[in-house]
């Protein structure tokens, strides 16, 4: 059941609006959603896959634990924005937005493809998923990080999605595979003290195992290009 699409578009989604709206600096944010909104298929239909411009949080599958990053930078390593897992469902923290690589966009609201390259972009601060040949601080892997300005980083922020199909679907878990350093992004149970007490640590692994499994899980699903009548590229 597609439940998770409904629930943003209704209730979960209209308390996410109205929590941005006490931060003057979010209304950018606020406006993005309030467009994607507008956009989003809220029925529980048979088109079952991840489309670009689609707004999800990603779940760990072997540690339960969603995807999520905010404005605290690491004390080691490359210095860049923070990414963790967290076991909350609720946190505004954890939506990301699937894209195209850079000079490669994607049409809004085509199903991404298996084996395709994607940006994985932070809603609440702009900054893409990424990782380069730097240590992570608890397990010794190599740190994923947030970077880059409004979207725009380098070529380290692209990743392929690697699934069974010809798309990716919504209920299917699936495994990131970094397009650089060929590492896989991973959870394997590190958790940080303070600031951050209690998240996960995400790293890259560079084997394919139980702990980088995904699956997409509460999110706002875009409409095809098709049913829009237009064709935007992200």
């Amino acid at each position: 059941m597609l439940t998770d699409c409904i629930i943003p578009c209704a209730e979960h989604f209209l308390q996410l609006m109205l929590n941005k709206m006490r931060s003057v600096r979010c209304l950018g944010r606020l406006a993005l959603l309030v467009f994607i909104a507008l956009q989003c298929d809220c029925r529980d239909t048979e088109f079952n896959y991840v489309t670009c411009g689609s707004l999800v949080k990603l779940l760990n599958t072997r540690h339960n634990v969603r995807l999520h990053s905010h404005d605290v930078k690491y004390g080691s390593g490359s210095g860049q924005q923070s990414v963790t897992g967290v076991e909350s469902s609720d946190d505004a923290n954890s939506y990301w937005r699937i894209r195209g690589k850079p000079n490669a966009p994607c049409e809004r609201g085509a199903p991404i493809k298996c084996g395709q390259a994607i940006r994985i972009t932070h809603m609440n601060t702009g900054r893409n998923l990424h990782t380069h040949h730097f240590v992570s601080p608890l397990s010794s892997n190599q740190e994923v990080s947030a970077f880059g300005e409004n979207g725009e980083g380098d070529d380290l922020d692209v990743w392929t999605v690697q699934c069974s199909g010809t798309y990716w679907e919504r209920d299917e878990a699936v495994r990131f595979k970094h397009k650089g350093t060929e590492v896989f992004l991973s959870v394997t149970g590190e958790q940080y003290n303070h600031p951050i007490r209690g998240q996960r640590e995400v790293h890259g692994m560079p084997h394919a195992n139980h702990h980088n499994y995904w699956k997409t899980m509460e999110g706002v699903f875009i409409k095809t290009s098709a049913e829009l009548g237009h064709h935007d590229e992200l």
